[in-house]
């Protein structure tokens, strides 16, 4: 099995199961790769973060864990003595927002989709996994939200953050830097993963695909892009491969769930048979994806 999925096996499977303070980050390097100039992929724990160093300051994209910060700050020291000025949450996960509280109480400002702001103010519930999680301390809450989307200008480097309704979750950014060519994610994309689909939070399949076909026709053949999970940088080819598999799976579970079909009756049809090789070594084997997307597709009588 890939790296890549080891770790986002073990690490997906810790999130889920308990809140970051019970988890051991003792040995979770911080690894970083150069994207473009002044852009940056940060691997650790939880979502790839993105780093965007400017002339005068830093704009840090996500910020995974709060036991990880200090680790997350000596690895931005080994490239930029900037400032940190904003950080931007993709989403309200965990894994993406965890260290907001501690960036914050430094000074930077931590800028969110309106959504976010306002799931991170109550508890949560996600069925698929059925867990709750608790609301955010106040200190970790954006102050700055934005509706459809918002422009930074950060030292010579354009960074918009676009929101993308209803994908992995209803509060989703993507963030675009023009002038090198390279845009951020979030967990829209799980490469080489079947990806998490947020149900309960406002998330859809469908939602994920349509996102997706978005951020193709946002780009060229030299984009290159950083996903939520999986390898820290991708092309507009391996992104067409993940577009074909949310789509084909797509259209297979409306088929079964139009026909009337069971959930066991759809699980035992295989839709997604041909890409399990693929995106099916990671923390969500092929079964449970399916029965995790059944019950957010199908009517609420015959979900169970």
């Amino acid at each position: 099995m890939p790296r890549f999925h080891r770790l986002a096996t073990a690490l997906a499977a810790l999130l889920l199961a308990a809140p970051a303070a019970a988890q051991d980050f003792s040995q979770v390097e911080i690894e970083t790769t150069k994207v473009a100039e002044g852009v940056y992929a940060l691997k650790g724990a939880g979502g790839n973060l993105g780093l965007v160093v400017g002339s005068d300051r830093a704009f840090l994209i996500d910020d995974q864990y709060a036991p990880l910060v200090p680790k997350i700050r000596a690895a931005i020291a080994a490239v930029t003595d900037k400032p940190v000025s904003f950080v931007l949450n993709t989403h309200w996960h965990g894994d993406h927002v965890g260290g907001n509280e501690a960036f914050a109480e430094s000074g930077t400002l931590v800028v969110a989709h309106d959504n976010v702001r306002t799931r991170l103010s109550t508890d949560q519930v996600m069925a698929a996994f059925d867990r709750t999680v608790p609301a955010a301390p106040k200190g970790a809450l954006p102050v700055i939200t934005f509706n459809d989307q918002v422009t930074f200008h950060v030292g010579g480097h354009t960074v918009r953050a676009i929101h993308i309704p209803s994908a992995h979750t209803d509060g989703d950014a993507i963030v675009q830097l023009p002038e090198t060519n390279v845009i951020h994610t979030g967990d829209l994309v799980f490469y080489g993963l079947y990806p998490v689909v947020d149900y309960s939070n406002g998330g859809s399949l469908k939602g994920m695909a349509d996102a997706t076909a978005r951020l193709l026709e946002m780009s060229d053949e030299d984009t290159r892009f950083i996903p939520g999970h999986g390898p820290v940088v991708i092309g507009r080819q391996e992104l067409a491969e993940y577009l074909e598999m949310l789509r084909v799976v797509h259209a297979r579970l409306e088929k079964l769930i139009g026909e009337g079909k069971t959930l066991e009756e759809v699980i035992a049809a295989k839709p997604t048979a041909e890409f399990d090789e693929k995106w099916g070594q990671g923390f969500l084997p092929p079964e449970r994806w399916v029965r995790i997307n059944y019950q957010g597709m199908a009517p609420a009588k015959d979900a169970k």
